[in-house]
């Protein structure tokens, strides 16, 4: 029985087109041959693709969406759905080894011999990728294969990746599914000291730890989720990312049907699902692994801890992010005490909310050791505070944490992660060195004695071991560091009001402004501009127009430093130094994942000169000649903009080449680039001041609650004169 055609709406039209809502609308009524709809509503209309398309081409509207939109559009009209994004998972891997003519070549195949190809390719994979054996292909596939092929070639396998994975967890019945951060799986990684050859993680998810191990040097990486396509997902990303690493991924429960039963690792770091109370208490209440106690009904993430423990050799340490809950709650008090009085729980670390999905909660990093038999005794448990950390509003970015256990979110916590990872591993190497010797540092790490530990509450709560009052800080020292926060405080709030002060502008009369406007592919094609961005890994090297050669110790920018205005802070490692561009000053620099809080667009100044694109960055250099940046970056950081040229529905991309510019003479983008640039200002000034302020008012409530300072009898003001610092 013949499958039905596909049917597209309105929107979907617009995308196929690269036009927008209105051309659509217009052409519907201006064009007696428009095809008629197929099905929907009056008010939302269904058209049939097939006859949408040769209406098109009829016309010379050639189809100008992305091939990752093409990827994403082909599989939501598939017949199967997420099932044919699930079958083609494993195809990315060998899709992502072929040179870019081979793909070109593989992409222009008839239907039939495309499926038969991509059938040829099923059995090299199925020893690999879990699941790939059940995938099969036919002529009815072709449309989703050729996306796919076109996918990889122009935007490399790891997006092809996200794109199948998007989809299928989309018609997923699985509770929520998450990524960790990667600065935050590279916290991990680093928390293993010494080596890692051998690394496990037993709800792998996509395979970030487990990325951030091979980082670390590790060769033989081994994961398993319960949920296929993170298996799939995970096995294929590493693949494609440390080719050279022998990897095994498993399907299935670790808890219930572990896959590598009696594999002895030198690490193991997970993320495991939180608050699952069907993790198989009464089936598993015998089980060997147990050795701390059989975890209660409400303490899986105690059966995981235990797990960990269960796959290292001895001396190997585990590392592992759990929610808070965990350290107090009174269920799991008796396999804390055994933890604790056995020296198997080295450090606990709190992390700030937003740190990781669930944004809400402040997350916890476990760091445990297996018990050497003649190993040293572990008297103390270090515990670190960074739930404080300032800068903590949510901005751009997608999370999707390590396997269940959550709600869906699209925004993460934007963070100091330098800082913050400085601050934590610096704790620890001091304390894994000379446990015995560790100085507390106030507020922020102490190491606790074992005998402290144990008692009826053991609560291993880092707020309760490490806060302390201002009273441990001299008074006098206290003082001056208030005076100073206060002081810079003061002078922050003065550039704030300069940068409030300007007025350059005035109404538009007598109505608001309209203008003619061009698309960003529209001005790179007349080379008003050039448009670059980080090539995959895939790709054979090749050198964008204006790429400049770099070492490789060059700092990499990333999204995250845009967001937080901070300078480069990515590493060069993955990236190929050949293929990706070194930023100039002047460049428009713009995040590919749009949403969330923090600016979305940026204008290279000489700090960021020289430093790499990271990949989720696009880049536009415009022709002084011709373009304004900062009238540049103005209006691409428009909201009905960003909104306009994104795609997706659980991440939004932004597909550069659609945003549009408005067409002025060079002087008036001037004009609009000094107000622009004054804007910017701004909200800089205004961040600043804000942190300054919240810091200082810490400090003063700490200081007069915790007796170090006293309030003055007539609690005289001060200022500091204008234009002061």
């Amino acid at each position: 029985m013949p499958q039905p055609s596909a049917q597209v709406t309105a929107a979907e039209i617009s995308r196929i087109a690269g036009v927008t809502r209105a051309t659509v609308s217009n052409w519907r009524r201006r064009h007696d041959d428009f095809p008629a709809p197929s099905g929907g509503t009056e008010s939302s209309p269904l058209y049939d693709l097939p006859a949408v398309r040769a209406w098109l081409d009829a016309r010379g509207h050639t189809a100008a969406v992305s091939p990752l939109e093409e990827l994403r559009t082909s599989l939501r009209l598939h017949p199967q759905g997420s099932g044919a994004a699930a079958r083609l998972l494993p195809l990315v891997l060998t899709t992502a080894r072929r040179r870019p003519d081979e793909l070109t070549a593989l992409a222009e195949l008839p239907d039939t011999d495309l499926a038969a190809h991509a059938n040829d390719a099923i059995p090299t994979l199925a020893k690999t990728v879990p699941g790939a054996e059940a995938s099969r292909f036919s002529a009815d596939d072709a449309p989703a294969l050729r996306a796919l092929v076109r996918c990889v070639r122009h935007d490399g396998g790891e997006a092809a990746l996200g794109v199948l994975a998007e989809r299928e967890l989309e018609d997923s019945t699985t509770s929520g599914t998450y990524r960790t951060p990667a600065p935050l799986a590279d916290l991990v990684a680093r928390l293993v000291p010494g080596s890692l050859p051998r690394v496990l993680d037993p709800a792998c998810g996509s395979g970030t730890l487990l990325t951030a191990a091979a980082g670390r040097g590790a060769t033989e990486l081994y994961g398993q989720d319960s949920v296929p396509v993170q298996a799939r997902r995970s096995a294929v990303a590493l693949m494609l990312t440390v080719p050279d690493a022998t990897v095994t991924v498993r399907t299935g429960d670790s808890l219930r049907a572990d896959a590598f039963g009696g594999l002895a690792v030198d690490a193991v770091l997970c993320n495991p699902p939180y608050g699952d109370r069907d993790w198989g208490h009464d089936e598993l209440a015998y089980d060997p692994r147990w050795a701390y106690g059989v975890p209660a009904r409400a303490e899986s993430e105690l059966a995981w801890v235990q797990h960990a423990l269960a796959h290292l050799v001895p001396g190997g340490h585990a590392v592992l992010i759990l929610p808070p809950a965990t350290a107090s709650r009174a269920s799991g008090r008796r396999v804390r005490m055994e933890l604790v009085r056995s020296g198997a729980l080295r450090a606990v670390v709190a992390l700030p909310a937003g740190a990781a999905a669930p944004l809400h909660v402040g997350l916890q990093i476990w760091v445990l050791q297996r018990p050497e038999p003649s190993g040293p005794d572990h008297r103390s448990v270090l515990f670190v505070d960074t739930s404080e950390e300032p800068g903590t509003a949510r901005a751009g970015g997608a999370t999707e944490a390590g396997s269940r256990g959550g709600t869906r979110s699209s925004g993460r916590a934007s963070l100091d992660w330098t800082a913050l990872a400085d601050r934590v591993l610096t704790a620890w190497a001091a304390f894994a060195d000379a446990p015995d010797e560790f100085t507390d540092v106030p507020g922020i790490a102490r190491a606790v004695p074992v005998v402290d530990l144990i008692g009826d509450l053991i609560d291993l709560s880092p707020a309760r071991h490490v806060r302390v009052s201002r009273t441990d800080i001299a008074p006098a020292e206290l003082a001056r560091e208030t005076d100073d926060s206060r002081l810079r405080l003061v002078a922050a709030a003065d550039s704030l009001s300069r940068a409030a002060g300007y007025v350059g502008w005035q109404a538009a009369v007598p109505a608001a402004r309209e203008w003619r406007t061009a698309t960003a592919s529209d001005l790179a094609r007349g080379g008003a501009l050039t448009l670059l961005r980080t090539a995959p890994d895939s790709k054979e090297p090749k050198e964008p127009q204006g790429t400049l050669s770099a070492p490789t110790t060059t700092a990499v920018l990333t999204g995250e430093d845009i967001a937080l205005g901070t300078g480069p802070t990515g590493a060069p490692s993955g990236l190929r130094t050949d293929s990706s561009p070194v930023i100039a000053a002047g460049d428009v620099l713009v995040r590919s994942l749009a949403g969330g809080s923090g600016p979305m667009v940026r204008v290279a100044g000489e700090a960021d000169q020289g430093a790499l694109l990271g990949r989720q960055v696009h880049l536009f250099r415009p022709d002084p000649a011709r373009l304004d940046p900062w009238f540049l970056a103005g209006f691409l950081s428009a909201e009905e903009n960003l909104a306009g040229a994104s795609t997706g529905s659980t991440i939004l991309h932004v597909s550069p080449g659609r945003l549009r510019v408005p067409l002025l003479p060079l002087e008036e983008q001037r004009q609009y680039g000094e107000a622009f640039r004054r804007v910017h200002e701004l909200r800089a000034e205004a961040r600043r001041a804000t942190e300054l302020a919240e810091q200082t008012a810490r400090l003063l409530a700490g200081g007069l609650t915790g007796g170090g300072l006293v309030p003055t009898s007539t609690g005289a003001e001060t200022s500091v004169p204008s234009g002061s610092a």
